[in-house]
């Protein structure tokens, strides 16, 4: 099977599809499938259901050993599709701590980082349509 990303390609029922869709993405398309919902509030407030994560956001976890807990996004690794939250960590048999990752599509987006003008503005058009 071909490793290249095909722009032309639409959807398919089958999940190797899908899985090498993903897998083969380029960072600005892998970027907007690190989206998660946004808080009942934020709905509201911005008329839409979901929005990529971005580090500085704080967030809710939804799924997961974790449940429940919230946490400032401290890292987000595109290439892995996930995200690592402040306090939220493994402790290894030898006694350390290691980021806990998680997939954003387990978070709640209860406060967002608006430090970028740029997200600003798409919040901003999103409502006014």
């Amino acid at each position: 099977m071909k490793k290249q990303f095909s722009n032309s390609w639409k959807s398919s029922k089958k999940p190797r599809k899908q899985r090498k869709y993903r897998e083969n993405a380029p960072l600005h398309i892998k970027h907007k499938m690190l989206s998660a919902p946004l808080s009942k509030d934020l709905k509201k407030k911005y008329e839409r259901k979901n929005l990529p994560v971005k580090r500085g956001d704080t967030v809710k976890i939804m799924r997961g050993s974790y449940k429940k807990k919230t946490g400032k996004i401290s890292k987000v690794m595109v290439k892995l599709g996930m995200v690592c939250l402040d306090g939220i960590e493994n402790i290894k048999k030898d006694g350390s701590k290691k980021p806990y990752p998680i997939h954003p599509s387990n978070l709640m987006i209860t406060e967002l980082n608006l430090d970028d003008k740029k997200r600003q503005k798409t919040l901003e058009r999103t409502k006014n349509e």
